[in-house]
């Protein structure tokens, strides 16, 4: 049976009966844009963080610039359109916005910090180097990992990278991958989990060092069906959620990588707001606050969905 047009993408029937929460609309971004000096004709948004003052900063993929909305829900331009891209961020020990300089995955890109104004770029990673940064975490150590969004399913050149604290020694943790995109780390800092667009795949990465996989550590979570599996994050239960673009939703695991929830953004029924790239997870509340793009009017947003709690897994009345 053919699906009607205009309606949204199909579930997978074994994810279906998930326990699901609907998420609303929280602040559209590309209504404050052009005021900000305007805004490229299509808008994509990704990597949200909340920094330590309850800001969220995000950026624009399309023209490389980082924002901030405030707690209040006043948008701000941090970083000014810029050639050296922008994707993934995570915050270093200072304080400092760290951002994966995504360009295409042909041209290269590159890491660079900036202070919580904009102001003192410092390129930590090089164009010239080679790598397509993608996304990045910061572990307890000052160092970072972060995804080369590089290869793919014929010629799976893309991998996992950890820069060592001095921000100048580069270590392979997984290599030929296929477009690896998200990437997280577990509370406890000893679970490396990457998602690999190219093939659909949730990896999971015991670490006995920064820098060390464990033995039998290396394991495949999951596999996605139809999605295209985006950013992920974690939160200080462990668990794990993982953005799917074209799909308006956000799958979730638990520590794992079994699937336990599931979050919609309410016009992916439409077949509207289905470029889920990624989400933030409030340090205080637990809410998520997910970017999301619609290719078919052009507009960008972020929605807001509850926290993942016993009550909506069932195990609390």
């Amino acid at each position: 049976m053919n699906k009607p047009a205009g309606r949204g993408p199909n579930i997978p029937i074994w994810e279906k009966s998930l326990p699901t929460i609907v998420a609303e609309t929280w602040f559209t971004v590309t209504h404050d844009m052009t005021a900000l000096g305007g805004m490229s004709e299509r808008v994509i948004l990704e990597g949200p963080r909340f920094d330590k003052h309850g800001n969220l900063i995000f950026v624009d993929c399309m023209t490389g610039r980082v924002l901030q909305l405030s707690p209040d829900r006043k948008l701000t331009v941090v970083v000014a359109e810029n050639t050296a891209g922008a994707a993934g961020i995570d915050f270093d020990k200072g304080g400092r916005i760290v951002v994966a300089g995504f360009t295409t995955i042909h041209s290269g890109g590159t890491v660079f910090a900036v202070e919580p104004d904009g102001s003192n770029m410092q390129i930590i990673i090089d164009p010239r180097a080679g790598h397509v940064p993608d996304d990045l975490v910061y572990d307890k150590h000052g160092g970072f990992y972060f995804t080369d969004m590089q290869g793919n399913n014929a010629n799976p050149t893309g991998g996992v990278f950890y820069v060592a604290p001095d921000l100048k020694t580069v270590t392979s943790i997984l290599p030929n991958l296929s477009l690896p995109n998200g990437i997280g780390l577990s509370p406890d800092e000893k679970i490396l989990w990457a998602t690999e667009t190219g093939k659909g795949l949730l990896h999971r990465i015991e670490l006995a060092g920064p820098t060390t996989v464990a033995d039998y550590g290396l394991t495949i979570a999951y596999r996605f069906t139809g999605a295209k599996v985006d950013s992920l994050r974690t939160d200080v239960d462990g668990n794990v959620y993982v953005a799917l673009y074209t799909e308006g939703r956000v799958l979730v695991f638990d520590s794992r990588g079994v699937p336990i929830a599931q979050v919609l953004i309410p016009e992916r029924e439409q077949g509207e707001f289905l470029g889920t790239t990624s989400l933030a997870i409030h340090p205080d509340t637990g809410e998520l606050f997910i970017t999301t793009n619609d290719d078919k009017g052009g507009s960008a947003a972020i929605y807001r969905a509850e926290a993942i709690s016993e009550k909506v897994l069932g195990a609390a009345s």
